[in-house]
């Protein structure tokens, strides 16, 4: 039995994507479904109810809850008749963006992927799907094996399709093979390497049946090593530390001897073994296998290219700040800037960003998370820092001496989850807060008082950012949970007055399908543009004067979807560059607005929050805060 969280729990509550009586609808279909009753029935109702565990390549938090009631269900069904839904469980454990399983609910998940392993290639070995639909069911296999060559699912939708679109490990560059997917009668270079021994996992493991079904002849002369390394391959279970290569001579010989009809079967297997060759990439130059330009790891690439160099911060490690969830950036005249950061400990810390150190001690002011931070830079010229909790407290720190300025403010429903400083007409600077409630306010950040509001439709912020559009004029944008964006100019004293405040063209917009889920000010060639950043990980520019969009933007790429992390910053004698990311993924875009050039950053941590001063980015964690340079290419 799989450990799972009870339907009647009121966790259920927390978890996103799940509707606890879809599910036991679902649950009584599959059970008649195993006992010859009920037919499909559970079909249509699965199909309604994935669409919740992930929408758009992001798993909802609420599937690791779901799947391990539904994995034990429908194992129980016979394989021919579960192919569709081991494949869609495949897309949901190989999406852009995954969460980090909730605390509670790790030991039942994983247990639930060991038996949807096992169900699955049962069903790939019974089922007689047909080729395309085949190769998929064996890279949701490989998937739920625990392979990032599992990830090629989500490039090969649409076997179809003639082109193949791969990235360079080394610079990132996209490699376009527009006539890829020839079918070679005879093997177009050499088999991979035979596995060595010790990529095998531990007895047990399902892929047995599997290797003994993989002739040598099932694709003709000249294709027996690669039916070789396929077999090996599953003798030793699709270990993870298995070459892609060789993975993927596994799944081109699966569909080889399981795909029907036969003769298109082994037409599509022999296109699938054409994956195990290598690519030129066109902009570094180097040469790559197949494999690794189709997926990325975590661990950055294959050749063990080196990463940044990089400055961890002092005391950012779990057990000190833990979580670093927002970060600002606060300058001094003539002296290397501070960083403050804050997160699930509800303490903020500042940093020194030249070599890490701690400045001061931890300064408590929160009795839950901090989640959002801001410079506020006064006419006087000095700067504070101010800070949002959870539960809606503001506060507001002198950084030089480490000390609150005044007691904190506010508690409102939702927490604080967005913050920006604003220069208005008068000379003043004012902090600006929204909430997940809409509520957005604007405050004196010495006295602590609120001096205005903003947002009169009460749309849920999740990102604001000020956008100068003068010397002493700026306005503010946000984004809100339904991907809008919103422009408010705080000089208004009327918040329904549109004062010199104009949003994104609608129609670009509508045309673009671009659903902003964060906004960012970007300088700009003597200007500042507006960026928005959408769940998919596209960025376009704003004029804030006209609402035009400025150029062709940032268009997505491959592991790029999820909760969108952005800053800009321009290093001295060099052009802007914007960096995006997506919340707890590996990877950061860097991008040169001006010039269109790209170029990745690998992480081996998971970032949570972005803020950079000069050539300096700075990335907040689940472990704490590091440095990277962002001056050299």
């Amino acid at each position: 039995m799989i450990a799972k969280l009870p339907l009647e729990s009121p966790l259920w509550r927390d978890f996103e994507g799940v509707e606890v009586e879809e599910m036991r609808v679902l649950l009584r279909e599959l059970a008649a479904a195993a006992d010859g009753e009920g037919g499909d029935a559970w079909r249509e109702t699965w199909t309604d109810l994935s669409g919740g565990l992930m929408d758009d390549g992001v798993v909802a938090d609420g599937a690791y809850a779901a799947l391990p009631h539904l994995v034990e269900a429908a194992a129980a069904l016979p394989p021919g008749r579960t192919v569709d839904f081991w494949v869609d469980l495949g897309f949901i454990v190989t999406a852009d963006y995954r969460p980090p399983v909730p605390a509670g609910l790790e030991a039942g998940f994983a247990a639930a992927l060991r038996l949807a392993e096992r169900a699955a290639v049962r069903s790939l070995l019974t089922a007689g799907a047909s080729g395309p639909v085949c190769a998929q069911l064996a890279l949701s296999c490989v998937a739920l094996a625990g392979h990032p060559m599992g990830e090629v699912l989500w490039q090969l939708q649409d076997l179809r399709d003639g082109g193949l679109l791969l990235s360079c490990p080394a610079c990132g560059s996209d490699t376009e093979m527009p006539d890829f997917f020839a079918a070679p009668a005879h093997p177009p270079h050499e088999a991979p390497l035979l596995p060595g021994p010790s990529r095998t996992r531990q007895a047990g493991h399902p892929w047995g049946e599997a290797a003994g079904v993989l002739r040598e002849d099932a694709l003709g002369e000249g294709w027996e090593a690669f039916l070789r390394v396929a077999r090996a391959v599953a003798v030793g279970g699709v270990s993870p530390g298995t070459p892609g290569q060789a993975v993927l001579c596994l799944v081109a010989g699966i569909v080889a001897v399981r795909g029907v009809p036969q003769p298109t079967a082994g037409e599509l297997a022999r296109r699938l073994m054409s994956l195990t060759g290598h690519f030129r990439c066109w902009d570094c130059e180097r040469t790559w296998p197949i494999a690794d330009g189709l997926t990325e790891t975590p661990d950055g690439p294959a050749d063990g290219t080196p990463r940044m160099p990089r400055t961890v911060f002092s005391d950012s490690v779990p057990g000190s700040p833990g979580s670093v969830d927002a970060l600002a950036v606060v300058a001094r005249p003539g002296r290397p800037p501070l960083v403050a950061g804050g997160g699930d400990t509800g303490v903020v810390c500042l940093w020194d960003v030249t070599d890490g150190r701690l400045v001061h001690d931890p300064l408590p002011g929160h009795p839950d998370a901090v989640r959002s931070m801001a410079a506020l830079p006064l006419p006087d010229g000095r700067v504070l820092v101010a800070s949002g909790g959870d539960s809606g407290t503001i506060a507001v720190w002198d950084p030089l001496t480490g000390r609150p300025v005044r007691e904190p403010v506010g508690d409102w429903p939702g927490g604080v989850t967005a913050m920006c400083a604003v220069a208005v007409p008068d000379g003043r600077t004012l902090l600006v807060t929204g909430t997940p409630r809409g509520v957005v306010r604007m405050w004196e950040p010495e006295g602590g008082e609120c001096v205005g509001h903003l947002n009169p439709y009460g749309s849920p912020v999740r990102s604001l950012t000020a956008v100068p559009i003068s010397a002493d004029h700026a306005l503010i944008a946000a984004s809100d949970t339904a991907g809008r964006v919103h422009v408010w100019d705080p000089a208004a004293e009327d918040p329904w007055d549109r004062g010199a405040a104009v949003g994104p063209s609608q129609r670009a917009l509508a045309d673009a399908d671009h659903r902003a889920a964060a906004v960012a000010a970007v300088p700009l060639a003597g200007r500042t543009v507006l960026a928005t950043v959408d769940q998919l990980g596209t960025v376009m520019l704003w004029d804030p004067v006209t609402g035009a969009p400025v150029g062709d933007g940032l268009p997505r790429a491959t592991g790029t979807a999820g909760p969108p992390l952005v800053t800009a910053t321009t290093p001295r004698g060099g052009p802007t560059v914007l960096v995006v990311g997506a919340r707890h993924g590996h990877r950061l875009r860097v991008w040169e607005p001006e010039t269109g050039a790209v170029r990745h950053i690998a992480l081996d941590v998971s970032p949570t929050c972005l803020a950079a001063w000069g050539a300096d980015l700075i990335v907040g964690h689940d472990r704490g805060v590091l440095v990277l340079p962002l001056g050299g290419r």
